[in-house]
């Protein structure tokens, strides 16, 4: 029996040509997008910069994750509170402005050169992605015909992953460029701190203008309308009794997990003797093929979520993802590089098919079902320290089976996790 596709609540709209209102919303949340996608795949090039600069191990290198990630299960709950106070429009520039003090806060980190303050200013720097995430995702998802949720969100998740393309190019441009001077003899001091301070600087300033310009786009008010599950009494029943989110609460942790540990650590495993032996300039740049591929396949997906069931369609990209990754791990060269890299193609329609299957007809849950999968962002601060400790002990090549394991769940969620069974 297939599984069903995903269904959202039906919407409502304010106003006279709601349609191309919505295709103008559409276009104005998709910039949003690609920025978080850009801040956060800059964290692979932090990883190894500061694991430089600071002489750490892979387990305290990954406390960028524990601490950008870790953001996303403190704040999530709330913000999904917040959105539904304030509505999706101010939530999403309350977001804009928590981040953009965090990405400043980057330039008196720098100048302290202290790694506490570096985790500081990541972990303000998340919360105001997270409350990003928890308005837009959902926003964007009832922002149109519920049977196409699924393909509107891959095809906003393929802008970020355009970020995500560009970050590991300027990235290692701009900051990672400067790791060769660690071998001179003034070591590690002698790293000019503008390597992280300029583009924080920037990405604070973008922040603050996008957020200027989103306060002055007209974005149609969306209600969740009442369904069958909607009404359901409302005192009895929370998002977390539906079977499907919960379980898709899970995909979502084992989905960023697997996705932020092999993003993190391929500069590491890239430079490998028996993978390549790349300097961390050129191991950074080939992140960008990494996290490009995803993007492809978030185009694609968009077309393909058209026509062919998403559940399905995430079940099989699940199962390509742990055959490339046993194939990385059983061989060397190019072949190990390529087949590793290309795990992000199997990434790409992950987020946006698990996150519309998760909150299939929720209805007015719908926010607080946003905020729960939000928090599950959390497997990307988790995994990767898992991963790391792992790393440490018996390798990275050991340490890759770990996201095949959660890839195996995210194939199982697919085919049987994600079907609807009404309230537990």
């Amino acid at each position: 029996m297939a599984s069903p596709s995903p269904t959202l609540p039906p919407v409502s709209a304010t106003g006279s040509g709601t349609q191309q209102r919505y295709t103008s919303a559409l276009a104005a949340v998709t910039t949003l997008f690609f920025l978080w996608g850009f801040i956060t795949c800059l964290n692979d090039i932090l990883i190894p910069y500061l694991k430089a600069i600071f002489q750490l191990s892979f387990a305290q290198a990954n406390l960028i994750n524990l601490c950008f990630f870790g953001a996303y299960f403190l704040v999530s709950i709330p913000a999904g509170k917040l959105v539904s106070r304030v509505g999706y429009k101010r939530g999403m520039l309350i977001g804009f402005g928590v981040a953009a003090v965090g990405a400043y806060l980057f330039y008196p980190a720098a100048a302290q050169r202290v790694y506490g303050l570096f985790l500081g200013a990541l972990f303000v720097l998340a919360s105001g992605i997270t409350i990003l995430q928890v308005a837009a995702n959902p926003y964007v998802a009832i922002l149109g015909p519920p049977e196409s949720a699924s393909s509107r969100l891959t095809l906003t998740q393929a802008f970020n992953s355009l970020g995500t393309t560009l970050a590991p190019l300027l990235g290692s441009a701009l900051i990672l460029s400067r790791l060769p001077k660690l071998n001179t003899a003034a070591g590690a001091a002698s790293i000019d701190v503008t390597a992280v301070q300029t583009p924080y600087l920037i990405i604070g300033t973008a922040l603050l203008l996008i957020s200027l310009l989103l306060s002055q786009v007209n974005l149609p008010h969306i209600e969740p309308a009442t369904d069958e599950v909607a009404a359901v009494d409302a005192s009895s029943t929370r998002a977390w009794h539906y079977r499907h989110l919960v379980l898709g609460v899970v995909g979502i942790f084992a989905y960023v997990g697997a996705e932020v540990a092999i993003g993190s650590h391929i500069v590491n495993y890239l430079a490998l003797p028996d993978v390549l032996g790349l300097d961390p300039e050129a191991a950074g740049r080939r992140v960008t093929f990494y996290w490009g591929t995803a993007m492809v396949g978030r185009f694609m997906g968009a077309y393909l979520l058209n026509k062919v069931s998403p559940a399905k369609l995430l079940a099989f990209n699940a199962v390509c993802a742990v055959v490339l990754i046993l194939i990385s791990v059983n061989t060397s060269g190019e072949v190990a590089t390529y087949s590793l890299l290309a795990v992000g193609l199997m990434n790409s329609i992950m987020w946006p098919v698990i996150f519309p299957l998760a909150l299939a007809g929720l209805g007015r849950h719908t926010a607080e079902g946003s905020g729960l999968l939000c928090t599950a962002v959390v497997g990307g601060a988790i995994i990767p320290m898992l991963f790391g400790f792992i790393a440490d002990h018996s390798g990275l090549r050991l340490a890759l089976l770990l996201p095949a394991v959660c890839y195996l769940y995210i194939m199982w969620y697919g085919l049987r996790g994600s079907r609807r069974a009404g309230v537990a």
